[in-house]
């Protein structure tokens, strides 16, 4: 059930303060508040409640706004809770009448606010904000904001920079040993839940021995193969055993929740992914497990310095002619980024009813295909072009230039997202809420960035009027110090 809050749009000067609190109108969390449209994405996740009966939900700003809270400082759920409780400001970006000492819901709430607000309805809102505070921004500065530098003849205008990045997970690094022990183990507790709820005698499985074996590899510093052979045959009979052990009772009749059904399949894809690479001797397999707990987890190779192979989801992150940025392909899969041009040209038009002037990506995005579809629309693809230069050709450095400097947007997008807002190290253990958490990254990045242009033309704008020397009567504030000066 939901009710549509009468204060979802609540401004600063009515939020009830109490006696000596002063809060400060030009707080960070204030201004942001303004930049989002709550009243209008209140409607939309409205009409996602058709069911009359049952608890009142809580409102979107509440939903929204305390995930993004989490995201900015990386807080868990307990401390997300505990620090809205303590801070006003907090309060209220969340929409909350007025400041109250009570906490406003409890921190298992997280869970469902993160289900609830799923990557497509997160993208939707992205781009929602992304609107209205560009119609905002030229409502304030009362002129037209298109680029006229990034225009041709065609009608094209504007710049499209994509690049790809992994959202690496906070998972163990994975072993071959470690993933069997764990497919072991959970395997022989599935076998005493069995045994336990039906009365049967428990089998001889000998844990003491396999728990044996497997710490005597973990402990072995170096790990010849001569070696290391037979202890994971060892490893692999056990699972083995086990899962024998659990198909038998299945075949007497026993049935499986499905929670027992989604573990059992994990161990056996397990099994048959080791097993497979045991007997053809090779280090590889065709979607192979990462993660016991979190299964859909892929190998990313990245081929970086740092890390050359990555755990998480793959995604492809657009940056438009504002700054902004927009999730354009998220997958757990390995994909080539080429594939995405195309879909991601297609948006823009759809934005902006025209097509970009130029696109800004990397040598893998400049393939013949997306090559022959940009020139059929007079997009210029920036880069070389295939196969050996001509002897005619000349080369435009300053083009060139600016081209890989305005490129450099995307990269530094990337570092805030993992360095500023969570997406260096993703905890969630959900797939859907790790999506919501990737989207969630992009929002509160694009927010932050609205916020800090918005300061940057404020004060851009009182150099001009210093210069201009109409400071005097527009800012009185600053009239001291010009007369001292």
């Amino acid at each position: 059930m939901y009710k549509s809050q009468p204060y979802s749009q609540i401004a600063f000067e009515d939020f009830n303060q109490p006696m000596g609190l002063k809060m400060n109108p030009k707080n960070r969390w204030i201004e942001k508040a303004e930049w989002i449209p709550w009243a209008e994405l209140e409607k939309d996740y409205a009409k996602n409640f058709r069911n009359q009966k049952g608890n009142v939900a809580k409102p979107l700003r509440m939903a929204m706004g305390a995930l993004l809270i989490q995201i900015e400082y990386g807080y868990s759920d307990e401390e997300t809770v505990l620090q809205i409780q303590e801070n006003p400001y907090l309060q209220f970006f969340i929409g909350l009448p007025g400041y109250q000492e009570e906490k406003p819901f409890d921190s298992s709430t997280m869970v469902y606010f993160r289900k609830r607000l799923d990557a497509v309805t997160l993208t939707e809102i992205n781009e929602k904000i992304i609107d209205y505070a560009l119609a905002k921004e030229n409502q304030d500065n009362d002129n037209d904001t298109d680029d006229d530098a990034d225009s041709n003849d065609s009608g094209n205008a504007g710049t499209l920079i994509l690049d790809a990045t992994c959202a690496p997970q906070k998972i163990k690094y994975p072993t071959d040993t470690e993933l069997l022990n764990e497919a072991r183990t959970h395997a022989e507790k599935m076998v005493d839940d069995i045994c336990d709820t039906n009365g049967f005698s428990k089998p001889r499985m000998y844990r003491k021995k396999a728990r044996k074996d497997y710490l005597s590899i973990v402990r072995r510093k170096r790990k010849s193969v001569k070696w290391l052979r037979p202890k994971i045959r060892k490893l692999l009979g056990y699972v083995r055993r086990d899962i024998d052990y659990i198909k038998g009772y299945l075949e007497q009749g026993i049935k499986l929740n499905e929670k027992q059904q989604k573990t059992l399949d994990v161990i056996c894809r397990i099994y048959d992914q080791q097993k497979e690479m045991f007997d053809k001797k090779m280090h590889s397999v065709k979607d192979r497990i990462v993660s016991f707990s979190q299964p859909w987890l892929r190998p990313i190779v990245r081929g970086k310095s740092k890390t050359t192979v990555e755990f998480g989801a793959k995604l492809d992150l657009s940056i438009d002619s504002n700054g902004m940025a927009r999730i354009e392909k998220t997958s757990f899969d390995a994909y080539n980024e080429a594939s995405v041009l195309v879909q991601a040209v297609r948006r823009f038009y759809d934005r902006n009813g025209c097509y970009p002037e130029r696109i800004l990506a990397d040598k893998i995005y400049r393939n013949r295909e997306n090559r022959s579809y940009c020139k059929a629309r007079d997009i210029r693809l920036a880069g070389p072009s295939l196969g050996r230069p001509k002897k005619d050709q000349t080369r435009d450095k300053k083009i060139e230039y600016r081209d890989n400097a305005d490129r450099v947007a995307v990269e530094r997008s990337f570092s805030l997202l993992k360095r500023c807002f969570g997406m260096e190290n993703i905890r969630t253990k959900l797939r859907e809420t790790t999506l919501t958490t990737i989207a969630l990254s992009v929002i509160a990045m694009n927010v932050a960035n609205i916020h800090r242009n918005h300061l940057c033309s404020f004060f851009s704008q009182i150099k001009n009027r210093i210069k201009s020397r109409k400071v005097l009567l527009n800012f009185p504030l600053l009239q001291i110090s010009l007369i001292v000066q």
